[in-house]
C-alpha cells in the first residue's frame, strides 16, 4: 500500500480498512480484529462520540493499560477529526484530574483496573459529560456494549496535515504536565525512517509492549500502523511471556527500553527458544550497558538501533545504527552515543550563556530542527515559546556534545529532569508536593544512581523547626499525590539548602557525592 495516500490519523484507518480488509489488523491475547473490522469499530465509536456532542478538534480521554480499545478509540476519534487522549494509568487521582480538566475533555473512557481513580474524580471533573467503562459498572456503560450499539458509516470529517494527531502529557518542568500537541506532518515525518531505518512494511508482525500512553509506546505501534502490518498488543510488560510472545507470533519489529532487555536476557532457558522471526530491535529511553548488549545481540541476532527522541520530537530523531552495535567493531565508544541525526533532522549544540554554538566536544545544550518536532504545548504559548525558538529549533534540556564524527553523546541534563526508568520525573513537580508537608521547612529533590531503575528520586529536606518528620513519613505523604515512580525513595537531611547569589538551589553540589566517579551524568 503507496504511502503516499495517507497524510493523517484517520487515513490510517480509512487506506488500510478499505485496502487491506482482510490482514490482520491487531492481535491481543484471545482477541484480534483485521483492518476491516477495526475500520467498522471505529466507525462506530465516531458515531458514538459524535451522539455524546464530540466534534472535530474536541479531547476525549483514554485511561487503561495498553489494549486494543486504545486503538478503537483513538481511530474513532480521528475520524471525527477529534483528539484521543492517553493518560499515564501510574499517575494518582489528583494528576488524572488535572490532565482530563485541562484536556477539557468530553468523554472519559476508563479500564476496570481504573474505577478507584475515575470514582475519587468523577465529581470534579469540569468538560466530562460521559464516562464509559471497559468490562462494565452499576452506574455508567459498558464501553464494548456501547460500542455495538453504535450505527456504521465513516462521518467522514477530514484531517488536514495541521490537525492534532496525538496529545501526549509529558511531566511539567514547573510543576505540572504540558500537553504535547503532535499534528499530522510530524506523523508523516516518521515515513522515511520508519522504511529506511526501521525496516517496517506491510508484512511485518510488530509488538507494542511499551506504554502506550509514551511515544514509544503510541507512536512506535502507529509507525507499523502507517504500513499497514500487523501489531501485537501487550497489555503488560512481562518478560518471560514477552518472549514466548515473539516465538509464538513470530514477532519481526519490537521497541523495547534497555531494563527490559537485561530482564529477558536473565530469563531462564532464554538460550533454548528460537527467535529467528526477529529482524529489528529498536530501544531507547535510556542507554545501553555494554554487558547487556551483548548478551542480546547474541540472544536475538538482528539488527539493533538506538533511539534518543522525546515525546515533544515525535520520537526518534538520533539513531545509531545496527553497525555501531556489531559486537567486534573497532569503535565500541560509540556504544556510550545515541548515534548520528535521523532522515531530515539537524542538530546544534548550543552554549547557553552565549547562544553561540559549541565546538566539537564542547558539552552544551542538544538543539533539534525536524519536521518531527511538536507543534507547541495545549493552550500553552509561553511554554511553546520557551523551547521553540522563532526559527524552529527546539530546545531538548539535555547536554551533550557531537564527536569529530557526527556522532551525538549526551552527557547530562540542563534541566533538573530524572529518568526513572524510562519515565520522566521533574523534581518542581514532586518539590511543589512535598512542600505542602508540615515538617518541611525546605526540599530540593535530585536524580541518584539507581542499580535497576537508572536513577531515582532523592529528596533533600530541611526540617521545619519544632517537627519530627521522619524519611517513612515523607515517602507516605508523597505517595497519596504523585505517580509512585516520581515519589522520593530516600530522604536525606540538611541544615540549609546551598543556594547561589539569585537564591537558585545548587543541585550540582546536592548531586556532586552520588555521582562521583561516573563518566556519564545521566543513567
Amino acid at each position: 500500500m503507496a504511502n503516499a495516500t495517507i497524510e493523517s490519523l484517520a487515513d490510517i484507518i480509512r487506506v488500510h480498512g478499505a485496502g487491506r480488509s482482510s490482514h490482520p489488523c491487531l492481535i491481543e491475547g484471545n482477541v484480534s480484529y483485521t483492518w476491516g473490522e477495526m475500520y467498522e469499530r471505529a466507525q462506530r465509536v465516531a458515531n458514538g462520540l459524535k451522539a455524546a456532542g464530540v466534534g472535530s478538534k474536541d479531547r476525549v480521554v483514554f485511561l487503561e493499560k495498553n489494549s486494543i480499545e486504545h486503538f478503537e478509540l483513538a481511530f474513532g476519534a480521528a475520524l471525527l477529526n477529534a483528539v484521543s487522549v492517553d493518560v499515564n494509568w501510574r499517575l494518582a487521582p489528583p494528576e488524572v484530574e488535572y490532565i482530563v480538566n485541562n484536556a477539557e475533555a468530553k468523554v472519559l473512557v476508563v479500564g476496570q483496573e481504573f474505577v478507584p481513580v475515575m470514582e475519587a474524580i468523577a465529581d470534579k471533573l469540569t468538560t466530562v459529560t460521559t464516562i464509559l467503562v471497559i468490562g462494565g459498572h452499576p452506574k455508567y456503560a459498558e464501553w464494548n456494549d456501547w460500542l455495538l450499539s453504535q450505527k456504521t458509516g465513516d462521518p467522514g470529517e477530514l484531517q488536514t496535515r495541521k490537525d492534532i494527531s496525538f496529545q501526549l502529557y509529558s511531566s511539567g518542568t514547573t510543576g505540572l504536565p504540558k500537553g504535547v500537541l503532535l499534528d499530522n506532518d510530524n506523523l508523516c515525518a516518521l515515513a522515511p525512517m520508519i522504511k529506511s531505518i526501521w525496516d517496517l512494511n506491510e508484512n511485518s508482525i510488530n509488538m507494542a509492549a511499551m506504554p502506550l500512553f509514551h511515544i514509544g509506546g503510541g507512536g512506535w505501534a502507529m509507525a507499523g500502523m502507517i504500513q499497514g502490518c500487523t501489531t501485537i498488543v501487550v497489555r503488560e510488560m512481562n518478560p518471560a511471556a514477552v518472549l514466548d510472545l515473539i516465538v509464538e507470533k513470530r514477532i519481526t519489529h519490537a521497541f523495547l527500553v534497555p531494563a527490559v532487555l537485561a530482564f529477558m536476557n536473565s530469563v531462564p532457558g532464554v538460550e533454548d527458544k528460537d527467535f529467528s522471526s526477529l529482524q529489528v530491535l529498536v530501544y531507547g529511553a535510556s542507554p545501553i550497558s555494554e554487558a547487556v548488549l551483548t548478551k542480546s545481540v547474541e540472544l536475538f541476532k538482528c539488527k539493533f538501533w538506538q533511539a534518543y527522541g522525546l515525546t515533544e520530537t515525535t520520537g526518534g530523531v538520533i539513531n545509531l545504527s545496527p553497525a555501531d552495535h556489531a559486537l567486534d567493531s573497532p569503535n565500541k565508544h560509540r556504544l556510550r552515543s545515541c548515534g548520528t541525526p535521523g532522515p531530515g533532522v539537524e542538530v546544534r549544540i548550543v552554549n547557553n550563556e552565549t547562544d553561540t554554538d559549541c565546538a566539537t566536544g564542547e558539552v552544551g545544550e542538544i538543539w533539534i530542527r525536524s519536521a518531527q518536532v511538536m507543534a507547541g504545548y495545549w493552550k500553552n504559548p509561553e511554554e511553546t515559546a520557551k523551547a521553540i525558538t522563532s526559527d524552529k529549533w527546539f530546545k531538548t534540556g539535555d547536554a551533550g556534545y557531537i564527536d569529530a564524527d557526527g556522532y551525538v553523546y549526551i552527557h547530562d541534563r540542563v534541566k533538573d529532569m530524572i529518568v526513572s526508568g524510562g519515565e520522566n520525573v521533574y523534581p518542581a513537580e514532586v518539590e511543589n508536593v512535598l512542600m505542602s508537608h508540615p515538617g518541611i521547612a525546605d526540599v530540593a529533590v535530585i536524580g541518584i544512581p539507581h542499580e535497576k531503575w537508572g536513577e531515582t528520586a532523592l529528596a533533600v529536606v530541611v526540617r521545619a523547626p519544632g517537627t519530627e518528620a521522619t524519611e517513612q513519613d515523607i515517602i507516605a505523604f508523597s505517595h497519596e499525590r504523585l505517580a509512585k515512580f516520581k515519589c522520593p525513595t530516600q530522604v536525606a537531611w540538611i541544615d540549609v539548602l546551598p543556594r547561589n547569589p539569585s537564591g537558585k538551589v545548587l543541585k550540582k553540589d546536592l548531586r556532586e557525592p552520588y555521582w562521583a566517579g561516573r563518566e556519564r551524568r545521566v543513567n
